[in-house]
């Protein structure tokens, strides 16, 4: 490798620990003593084309090491979905600057513009190491058991899902709660991991792996708020119909597209407005409430996995022993071993880029709305150290009535 200078950027939506990778692709650069220089792109490969760097090579390892507990992405992020002819620009630039290893922090995408990129310079014969490090909230990257990211975005969730089922407990009535997860449901799956009694919310989950049924959903709805007299309902942005077609079409007179033509899901409340009015009008249930948790799962400040931290860090570090010790192109993947360890590997970018992983069949339950123990049993160490639990009083001392003997008492 002829070329000594580093380059590092992060893509897509922010997490709780993607500044761990960062961080660890940082320090680990600057211990080998051919690196010149380590660059940090402003803004993803956006900020690459512009030539918008840091020189992170001056940086204290201390305000590093500040930088790495920090939520979000510390040197901005970007939406940008490179096609061939950006990933030219790309290379252009790196090749100029005089740069030999490239690190890009991400997901789907992220991997893609990698591996463009990666070829571009075994066409110009340049010795470049292009390496993706994984990351995002969606646990939706193949061949990696979890992804940094998913695990301190799925404590939010289920710490999240479990105040608002003491609330609902309190002041009973039906409540919808709509995460993040276009195709792959694992995040709103998380919502479960907060239960501790068997009628606590949420009592029904729906996940973007399986068809969405408004009328089928109204009765489950009804049927749980009429044996227990409330009900907690966790939905994925990414339902969707028997026809693929995303339910918030469905139900909304205008819908809104992204920069990329897509569905817009996230940033908006409307899917949880609109399931609140379609079980008030089909259930007569009158108190209904819904919420969108939107940008809070991705970088909560104080909800972050130590479990979680630990890892985005050392895929950072993976990233750069890879490219210092001779591979050219790779994603670095996380792999489960024994209960609980991980390890690490450098897979193919080919097997990884453009793909995406769903929910596994084991992980959810026979009736579509609910979760599985097999699932639980694979967040629950992902979630780290410290998980809050949730009591209540004992139910077992009532006083025995004077007045009102045959009243029934309140279902709570």
């Amino acid at each position: 490798m002829t070329q000594s200078k580093v380059m590092v950027a992060q893509g897509g939506g922010p997490t709780a620990v993607i500044n761990q990778s960062l961080v660890g692709a940082i320090l680990e650069s600057r211990k080998f003593r051919g690196v010149e220089r380590v660059y940090g792109a402003f803004h993803g490969v956006r900020g690459i084309v512009n030539e918008d760097f840091l020189d992170l090579t001056q940086e204290t390892t201390h305000n590093l090491e500040m930088v790495g507990e920090t939520p979000s992405s510390a040197l901005g992020s970007t939406r940008d979905k490179p096609d061939l002819a950006y990933c030219q620009e790309i290379f252009r630039v790196l090749k100029a600057h005089g740069v030999g290893y490239f690190f890009y922090v991400g997901g789907n995408d992220s991997s893609d513009t990698v591996r463009i990129v990666a070829e571009e310079a075994i066409k110009a014969d340049y010795d470049l190491a292009c390496i993706h490090i994984p990351k995002t909230i969606d646990n939706d990257l193949v061949v990696n058991d979890h992804t940094p990211g998913f695990p301190s975005a799925a404590r939010f969730v289920a710490q999240a899902f479990m105040g608002v089922n003491l609330d609902n407990w309190a002041l009973p009535g039906v409540y919808v709660g709509v995460v993040m997860g276009r195709h792959s449901g694992f995040l709103t799956a998380a919502s479960a991991l907060g239960k501790k009694f068997t009628d606590d919310g949420p009592n029904l989950i729906y996940l973007p792996e399986r068809d969405f049924d408004v009328d089928r959903f109204c009765r489950e709805v009804k049927e749980v708020y009429d044996r227990q007299g409330r009900c907690v309902v966790a939905v994925s942005e990414g339902i969707h119909d028997g026809s693929g077609n995303p339910i918030i079409t469905s139900l909304a007179k205008q819908v809104e597209h992204d920069e990329h033509g897509n569905v817009q899901l996230s940033g908006t409340g409307a899917l949880a407005d609109l399931l609140v009015q379609v079980i008030k009008d089909k259930t007569g249930i009158k108190r209904v409430r819904g919420d969108t948790l939107g940008y809070l799962q991705r970088s909560f400040v104080g909800c972050v996995s130590d479990v979680d931290q630990r890892e985005a860090r050392e895929v950072g570090e993976k990233a750069v022993q890879y490219a210092m010790w001779g591979a050219k192109t790779g994603s670095v993947t996380i792999h489960r071993t024994g209960f609980y360890s991980v390890d690490y590997q450098l897979s193919d970018l080919n097997a990884v880029a453009g793909k995406t992983r769903v929910m596994p069949d084991d992980f959810i339950a026979d009736t579509n709305n609910d979760i599985t123990d097999a699932f639980r049993l694979y967040l629950r160490p992902l979630l780290g150290r410290g998980m809050p639990d949730a009591y209540r009083l004992r139910s077992s001392n009532f006083v025995e009535r004077i007045l009102h003997k045959d009243r029934p008492w309140t279902k709570g």
